[in-house]
C-alpha cells in the first residue's frame, strides 16, 4: 500500500475520532452507544482528569477542548497545515492520555487507546508525502517534492 494511502487514512481516521467524541459530548449520538451523552457529563468528566485546575475554570478547558478538536479535524480532513495539524493532534492527544493516566489510572488510556492514536497523529506528522490535501494547492511548487 503506497504511504500516500496510509497518510489520507490516518487523516481520515483521526478526524473521524475527534468529530465522534464532539457528537457524543453535544448529545447526538444514542444513548446506548455514548460515552458522554450531553454537554455537563462531558465537563463533569473534564475535571475529573484535570483535579489540579479549578472548577471554576473547567467549563473553559472544555471548550477550548472541543472547539480544537473541531479545527483541528476540520484541517485534516482537508489536508490544511497538515504537518502542524498533525502535531498538535498529537500535543492534544497526549495531554488527554496523560491527564487520564494521572487521574484515573493508564487503564483508561489504554482501553480508550489514546496514546496509540498520539502516536498515529505524531507519525502522521512525519509523512512528507501529499495526497488529496489543499496544501498541495496552496504551496504547489513544493507539493511534488517528497513523492
Amino acid at each position: 500500500m503506497q504511504i500516500s494511502y496510509i497518510k489520507l487514512f490516518l487523516r481520515l481516521a483521526l478526524s473521524a475520532s475527534f468529530l465522534s467524541a464532539v457528537a457524543d459530548r453535544l448529545g447526538y449520538w444514542p444513548a446506548e452507544v455514548s460515552v458522554w451523552g450531553n454537554w455537563q457529563a462531558f465537563t463533569e468528566y473534564t475535571q475529573i482528569i484535570n483535579p489540579w485546575l479549578p472548577a471554576s475554570i473547567n467549563p473553559a478547558m472544555a471548550t477550548i477542548a472541543t472547539v480544537a478538536e473541531v479545527i483541528l479535524a476540520i484541517a485534516l480532513i482537508l489536508g490544511f497545515k497538515t504537518r502542524w495539524a498533525a502535531i498538535l493532534s498529537g500535543i492534544l492527544l497526549l495531554i488527554f492520555a496523560l491527564s487520564m493516566t494521572l487521574s484515573t489510572g493508564i487503564k483508561g488510556a489504554f482501553d480508550y487507546s489514546v496514546f496509540t492514536a498520539a502516536a498515529a497523529a505524531f507519525a502522521l506528522s512525519a509523512m512528507p508525502q501529499r495526497f488529496l490535501e489543499v496544501d498541495s494547492l496552496l504551496e504547489p511548487r513544493t507539493a511534488n517534492l517528497h513523492r
